[in-house]
């Protein structure tokens, strides 16, 4: 089993595969803490912001529009990464565990 591993760690592809999806998973997760962050600071300095009516006179504010924009960003990353994970990346490991294994010890 050692060997598979020490094989499948020399691939270059495997690097690779691990450059891409850590450079897809921080440009996602950097997006959502920028929403975020960016979120709790208005309602920390600058919460009149949130305050303002959608239409005047009625009672749902800026705030709740844009809190449910937070919270659907962040599932719509999520799956966002789960589409490119099944899709590629997870071919992409098979690829990669199926050449370690079929290949022949130096």
């Amino acid at each position: 089993m050692q060997h598979l591993y020490r094989r499948i760690y020399a691939d270059p592809e495997f690097h690779e595969l691990e450059l891409k999806r850590g450079r897809f998973s921080w440009l996602l997760a950097s997006i959502l803490l920028v929403t975020y962050f960016s979120f709790i600071l208005i309602i920390a300095f600058a919460p009149e912001l949130f305050a303002i009516p959608i239409i005047e006179g009625q009672i749902i504010t800026w705030g709740i529009p844009v809190a449910l924009f937070v919270i659907l960003l962040s599932f719509l990353l999520t799956g966002i990464y789960v589409f490119r994970a099944n899709k590629e990346f997870d071919r992409l490991v098979k690829d990669i565990v199926d050449h370690a294994e079929n290949a022949t010890d130096d």
